[in-house]
């Protein structure tokens, strides 16, 4: 599979066709695997750079993506307004990288998962084979 930028002169962004084949991380158990992913690298970016790209970003992203952001910290400030804006997330932590995986709750079938008051979800581990 091949993958294309999509956003020119702004932090790394790839898509992938399906969760399956996710850059860097397998994604398993809560993301729903049969939705698109797109994957933004803000590693190398000071704040507030990596909250206002990742929020640009999803606001551009059809309902059914999942987005899958590498930061090298946890995005704590990000995570209430990702609550606020009806997306459930979970993080990981790699070797390279925190990895969270954002998507809109309640899919195409419209079954909700289980997610606390900031939009965690039940935590029976997102991101195969990440240490938490």
């Amino acid at each position: 599979m091949s993958r294309e930028p999509t956003a020119p002169n702004a932090a790394d962004t790839t898509r992938d066709a399906a969760a399956p084949d996710a850059p860097d991380a397998t994604v398993a158990a809560d993301v729903p695997a049969d939705r698109p992913i797109e994957t933004l690298d803000v590693r190398d970016l000071g704040p507030p750079e990596p909250l206002r790209r990742t929020l640009e970003l999803l606001a551009d992203l059809p309902a059914e993506t999942v987005l899958v952001q590498r930061n090298d910290r946890t995005p704590q400030f990000l995570f209430p307004k990702l609550a606020d804006r009806g997306y459930v997330h979970d993080t990981a932590e790699t070797d390279d990288a925190v990895v969270t995986a954002i998507w809109k709750d309640g899919g195409e079938d419209g079954e909700a998962g289980e997610v606390d008051e900031e939009g965690r979800s039940d935590g029976k581990g997102l991101i195969e084979g990440a240490d938490r």
